[in-house]
């Protein structure tokens, strides 16, 4: 279908999808997480031959991690879902009501953005999560997934579409652009009469390339360079089981950590045993000269490692005197995602939290747990960056906007 026409049926889908009652869009949320889960076994079949051809072309571990689905993944995109269908329908939500002095009442209230678009990469959780979210808000949404992914997304959607014909919903509701050309993709970037918002979530390239390109408003969401800055009141017991998890329990996710600071007077104590047990997770270490003095074997660190999301078993070290030094470092090579203090000092965690610039900051935290899900978002539709608009894990209150409505007595203006 051309892109233009399915742009056309999403416009007319989406004053459809505004209209619903919370309880239809409830039961149709629980019919499509329950097809998910039955025709499992058909997803499963289609990923497996975008898992194939990513094998043969050498795609990364990293990025074969994100484009594998299995049974337990699948129940966790249909728990996704289940959990949107509880959540609090933020449509038609009151956020401000006031009188004027002339009798007229003022309400804002939250409305539907309309059509979203969706440009992503190797995640298939995300056409189901993107649906998910957008139709609980009573949105209409486009996805243009890679063509890493294409099968799996094709099985996913025609899933959706299915079980939304069964509840007797519009199966406009969502789109897939199974074109996997560029030319495409910019197309559908410039699509603004057409798609209210367009969010991008994959490597920095993709982002670039839609917020260069886009004519449609962008929601940014960004890369994950995170950083844990272990302090020299740290707490060593909790600070290598926080570090190992942020580090390797998913090597190929944005919030996953890419770089330690360290407090000097606390090198001497927790590396040895940190070196030890990232070695046992087959972590290879680059840190700067002050590192290699405790870790003697480890390569070192270049200013560029500082800033790299390696999305792999790496992990830069970089040597601080204080937390003002460990913000500083942290806010000239972040990506403004995700960053973590350890401490058990309250006034270096103040700190911290007052002043790194990112949208999500923890204290004795991992950064994995940046995430809708793990937030009880339900799901997320990516973590934005930006400051205007939306910040970090984006749920259903991200994507509505909100209008006024003015209520009188036949006030004219003089």
């Amino acid at each position: 279908m051309e892109l233009k026409e399915m742009g056309r049926l999403a416009c007319k889908a989406k004053y459809e999808l505004q209209a619903l009652e919370t309880a239809k869009k409830n039961e149709a949320l629980i019919a499509v997480a329950d097809a998910l889960v039955k025709e499992a076994s058909t997803i499963l079949t289609e990923n497996a031959k975008d898992i194939s051809r990513g094998e043969e072309n050498g795609m990364h571990s990293g990025l074969l991690d994100r484009l594998r689905l299995d049974e337990k993944r699948i129940e966790g995109m249909a728990e996704g879902l289940r959990q949107i269908a509880a959540l609090p329908d933020p449509v038609g939500e009151e956020m401000e009501n006031f009188l004027r002095p002339n009798g007229m009442q003022i309400r804002k209230v939250r409305v539907p953005m309309g059509v979203i678009g969706i440009i992503y990469e190797s995640r298939p959780n995300v056409t189901a999560d993107a649906f998910g979210l957008c139709f609980k808000t009573g949105n209409a949404v486009i996805l243009k997934g890679g063509s890493d992914a294409i099968h799996s997304n094709i099985a996913i959607t025609r899933v959706i579409k299915d079980a939304l014909a069964a509840c007797g919903v519009t199966t406009d509701a969502i789109w897939l652009i199974e074109s996997t050309d560029r030319e495409t993709a910019t197309e559908f970037m410039k699509m603004n009469e057409y798609v209210d918002v367009l969010i991008p979530r994959g490597g920095a390239g993709l982002i670039r390339a839609v917020v260069n390109n886009s004519t449609i408003p962008v929601i940014e969401t960004g890369t994950g360079n995170c950083h844990i800055y272990v302090d020299k009141d740290a707490d060593i017991a909790k600070a290598i089981p926080i570090i190992i998890n942020a580090k390797t329990q998913r090597i190929g996710v944005c919030n996953a950590c890419e770089s330690l600071v360290i407090h000097k007077e606390i090198r001497e104590r927790l590396l040895p045993q940190l070196a030890k047990a990232l070695r046992e997770k087959n972590v290879e270490i680059r840190g700067d000269e002050a590192t290699r003095e405790i870790i003697t074997d480890c390569v070192a660190a270049t200013e560029e490692d500082y800033s790299t999301e390696y999305l792999d078993y790496i992990i830069s070290m970089k040597t601080v005197g204080d937390v003002k030094e460990a913000v500083e470092h942290i806010n000239a090579h972040n990506t403004h995602h995700s960053e973590a203090i350890i401490t058990e000092n309250k006034a270096a965690a103040d700190y911290f939290l007052k002043n790194v610039d990112a949208a999500c900051v923890y204290v004795n935290v991992s950064t994995r747990f940046t995430d809708g899900f793990e937030f009880g978002f339900g799901a997320e539709i990516g973590i934005s960056t930006q400051k205007l608009h939306a910040r970090g894990p984006m749920g259903l209150k991200e994507l509505t906007s909100y209008k006024y409505t003015i209520a009188g007595n036949g006030q004219i203006r003089g």
